[in-house]
């Protein structure tokens, strides 16, 4: 047997076999093209930089690329534009992170049905387009039950960006852990009327905590103002959206989402082609999307049992907004042992619990 001629032949047919594979092998699938669109810088620690990470993270996991427009003013005419840019770039998803995006291209939405779009706000609608959020109300309770537990005062600050549902249902929310374990303390909230501005949240904060008399301050902003002042008058902060910032030694908490969590389960929606086959949804802390973060030292075993306790009812799927709740001004929101449905706490809180009042 001519076994050098049997090795060539079998060398010449795997060279055939290959080049045949080379010409006939279908080709690769393009990559997915998803859109992010937000208010503010991708860098800046926060809600811009927590959102940016969670997603470039999720798309890493799903091989996606991402295209980003940031720096984008709600209201401004510019939230459009980018859309329309990551359309025409060709992005079959676009996430709109921020509380107006909807509304301003719900008519652009409609002229696309064949792109998926996931908004953190209900404005607006469409059946391309789905109110994708967290329920980091659900944070924001167990926050506001530490913050019961660790004011001496009975006061505690609040500064706040637009009174929206969003900013509404975190202030509800935190009442009402408040007032779950020291039932006469109060919230005080500041409103600010913008996602940013640092020097108005800090005038409100040391009002707060001056006039007031605040000993635990938090927010509801896109920086750390609020944590910075209260630092520096020496009050107890609890963190919001972001690590409790490097050389503050008051932070006794952060209330955070695993936005990497949350953006995994859209695009894996997106990939399946169920993301808008509803028009709401949420993840919550059943699925470890949200949580209360970074617990100071100073927070006692005794309050740490107490904290255990709520979260253990939480993922017992224990309901944070059941009747009977009345608001501020006296009106009944919610009849005894009826809950507040997940639609209505995405779109139409426009009320404030009993228990807050407002910096005038």
């Amino acid at each position: 047997m001519d076994y050098k001629k049997i090795c060539l032949g079998l060398c010449l047919l795997a060279g055939l076999l290959a080049a045949l594979f080379r010409f006939t092998a279908a080709p690769e699938e393009p990559r997915p093209k998803i859109g992010f669109v937000i208010l503010g810088d991708v860098t800046e620690p926060g809600w811009n930089a927590s959102h940016y990470e969670g997603l470039r993270a999720a798309c890493e996991t799903h091989d996606a690329e991402l295209l980003v427009r940031d720096h984008v003013p709600e209201d401004s005419g510019e939230c459009p534009k980018a859309v329309q840019e990551l359309i025409d770039a060709g992005c079959g998803m676009i996430v709109l992170a921020s509380f107006n995006y909807p509304d301003e291209v719900k008519d652009l939405a409609d002229a696309h049905p064949e792109i998926a779009f996931a908004a953190t706000s209900a404005k607006a609608y469409t059946t391309n387009m789905t109110a994708y959020f967290p329920r980091l109300y659900q944070a924001r309770y167990l926050a506001g039950a530490l913050a019961g537990m660790r004011t001496k005062t009975g006061v505690i600050g609040y500064v706040a960006a637009i009174p929206n549902a969003e900013v509404r249902r975190g202030i509800n929310a935190f009442t009402l852990g408040v007032q779950r374990m020291n039932p006469n303390a109060k919230v005080v909230v500041a409103w600010t009327n913008a996602w940013e501005d640092a020097a108005r949240e800090t005038v409100l904060a040391e009002r707060l905590i001056r006039e007031k008399g605040a000993d635990v301050m938090t927010y509801h902003q896109d920086d750390a103002a609020v944590a910075e002042t209260a630092d520096r008058l020496g009050v107890d902060f609890i963190a919001y959206n972001a690590p409790i910032p490097k050389g503050l030694t008051h932070g006794i908490c952060s209330v955070r989402c695993r936005w990497d969590i949350y953006y995994d389960d859209i695009l894996s929606r997106y990939q399946k082609g169920e993301l808008n086959t509803v028009k709401n949804h949420w993840i919550g802390i059943d699925r470890k999307a949200v949580l209360l973060d970074e617990l100071s030292p100073e927070v006692t075993e005794d309050m740490l049992g107490h904290l255990y306790y709520l979260q253990r009812a939480l993922l017992g799927f224990e309901l944070i907004f059941i009747g009977p709740l009345v608001d501020n001004e006296g009106v009944l929101r919610c009849e005894a042992k009826e809950t507040i449905s997940d639609d209505a706490l995405l779109e139409s809180i426009d009320w404030l619990i009993s228990g807050v009042s407002v910096l005038e």
